[in-house]
């Protein structure tokens, strides 16, 4: 097959709409972090996000309820969900112990990301991209928004 992947099977979304699929991956990290900064210089990564308790969204929102530094990977929406992954853990592998570690006091987490306005595609990720999954010991989660 020349592009056997699952979003290029569906057909539009509508006559006038073309099709929409967006996928990401992020690194989350949440809790009381004492130090943000020290998550930065130990990964060697610079956050894409970061918030601290009690800081608010915007005004007038409910302020945050804990800590976050987060890391995007830094791969285009529209490339499939597997480079998004890899791009991940080519970033984390050599500091997987450290981020397990903090799992002891927080809340660590690989947040995944698939956006469509197509409601009969779906997403196909290759066995050897879910080896972050079991490595970090967190579990695999999958955000699904179809608008």
């Amino acid at each position: 097959m020349e592009n056997d992947s699952p979003a290029k099977w569906s057909e539009a979304a509508s006559d006038e709409e073309p099709l929409y699929f967006a996928y990401s991956a992020s690194l989350r990290i949440s809790g009381a972090i004492p130090d943000i900064d020290a998550i930065t210089r130990q990964l060697g990564l610079h956050p894409t996000h970061v918030h601290h308790r009690g800081e608010f969204r915007r005004p007038g929102a409910t302020p945050y309820q804990a800590d976050m530094w987060i890391y995007e990977a830094q791969v285009g929406e529209s490339e499939p969900l597997d480079r998004h992954i890899n791009h991940l853990w080519d970033r984390l592998r050599d500091h997987k112990l450290f981020i397990r570690q903090l799992k002891a006091s927080l809340k660590v987490d690989v947040f995944l990301g698939y956006r469509s306005n197509s409601g009969t595609a779906g997403v196909e990720i290759p066995h050897q991209s879910l080896a972050i999954f079991t490595e970090l010991e967190v579990p695999f989660g999958l955000s699904i928004i179809i608008a």
